[in-house]
């Protein structure tokens, strides 16, 4: 067997051409990982955006078929389901979720349903997803039905700015279900 012939430009990449491509590569990580924790939980985003989903659903089912629809959260057992449908979907367990709703929507200690009219409009509530110091809330609009997500850090920004903080509060927090 010979050795493999060598030709020329075939050498290889030098030592500091290798140490180089390192330095730019932890840059780039060094860069990528703190704007992805900064971002929030890609799972809490998308726990807000599934709860979202559902709500539309819901409201659409209830303006196509005038009827009264519901979607029901289970805080415990982190699950919704919707009234139209069997089936139960789980939510992911380390995010910490609370049901804001009517005192009518409430249907035990850690179960609660925002539902929607015919016409569109709902019972109104507000979910509201954290894990850690990430807070994401899924607003109902209780006229209208509309259904927005927002970020928590945001939006007590904004409510600070445009509505100066009630005395006092009236609301009753059970296990995660609260209604007034």
């Amino acid at each position: 067997m010979s050795p493999p012939v060598q030709t020329p430009g075939s050498r290889g990449f030098t030592l500091l051409e290798l140490l180089a491509v390192l330095v730019l590569m932890s840059a780039v990580v060094a860069t990528a990982v703190p704007a992805l924790v900064r971002t929030g939980g890609i799972e809490l985003q998308a726990s807000a955006r599934t709860l979202a989903a559902g709500l539309r659903r819901a409201r659409s089912q209830a303006i196509q078929h005038s009827s009264r629809e519901a979607l029901s959260l289970d805080v415990e057992r982190r699950e919704f389901a919707l009234s139209f449908e069997k089936r139960t979907r789980k939510l992911p367990g380390n995010i910490s979720y609370t049901l804001y709703t009517a005192r009518s929507a409430v249907e035990s200690a850690e179960r609660g349903a925002i539902r929607f009219f015919p016409d569109g409009g709902s019972t109104g509530g507000r979910i509201t997803l954290s894990s850690g110091q990430r807070v994401i809330r899924v607003d109902v609009d209780w006229l209208s039905g509309r259904i927005r997500i927002l970020d928590g850090r945001e939006d007590e920004d904004k409510r600070a700015r445009t509505h100066p903080a009630p005395a006092t509060a009236t609301a009753k927090l059970t296990d995660g279900v609260v209604y007034s």
